[in-house]
């Protein structure tokens, strides 16, 4: 797998790049946000993931990570030091898929980069019967991957459109944890289980809808059918 490595530090790059070889990735380093989004020009070869470090020297990584966005789906995974919920739904808003808090364990970067993967890999080898679900003011369109509330469309991640579509299948069924992460992420890492909490707080947040998503507090999540 082809793997954009955006980080200033030559350094911390060289070594993660040794590393992310040594399991089978052809890496790219970028040094800067403007390196990383020349690398993405629709003319080259296509990467399967990009590795994106917010500590840049001329961009904004958040900025950074919304024009790769807008320029290509591939997935993007978040590498930043701040800890706090709010930065990294500020980051799963603007289109990240993953996100890693320095310091990581090389081990976890490597199961977020498969998890990721094999998710891509999986959405592009499935043809979907075209289908649609209805749950009050939010229609959902499978085929398309798209969301809409009263309407006005919903901009989601890969991810956040996954475990939306996966509760609203069987809206007041409460989904275990371990459930939700083996069919979203493709795993059964537990470390997982921060992001899953940090995706359904930006859903709620984006759909405007707080209660739409329930916690079942030391089991797992399930999907309020609202009225209407």
């Amino acid at each position: 797998m082809r793997l954009l490595l955006v980080e200033d530090d030559n350094h911390v790059a060289a070594a993660l790049s040794a590393v992310l070889a040594r399991h089978g990735f052809d890496v790219t380093h970028a040094r800067s946000g403007e390196e990383a989004l020349q690398a993405l020009v629709p003319e080259s070869d296509g990467f399967g993931v990009v590795l994106l470090d917010l500590g840049l020297p001329d961009q904004d990584g958040y900025e950074v990570c919304g024009k790769i966005r807008k320029r290509t789906s591939t997935p993007v995974i978040m590498v930043t030091a701040r800890s706090d919920v709010r930065s990294r739904i500020h980051g799963l808003n603007l289109g990240a898929d993953d996100y890693v808090v320095k310091p990581y364990d090389t081990g976890e970067l490597l199961a977020r980069i498969h998890a990721v993967s094999r998710r891509t890999s999986h959405e592009d080898t499935s043809s979907g019967i075209e289908t649609e679900l209805r749950l009050g003011p939010v229609h959902i369109e499978l085929p398309t991957r798209r969301v809409s509330v009263d309407g006005s469309v919903i901009q989601l991640t890969r991810k956040e459109f996954d475990l939306l579509a996966l509760l609203a299948q069987r809206p007041g069924v409460v989904f275990r944890r371990e459930q939700i992460i083996s069919e979203v992420w493709r795993t059964s890492w537990e470390g997982t289980g921060r992001t899953l909490e940090v995706h359904v707080a930006s859903l709620r947040a984006k759909l405007r809808m707080p209660a739409l998503i329930e916690t079942v507090r030391g089991v797992g999540y399930r999907l309020v059918a609202p009225a209407g």
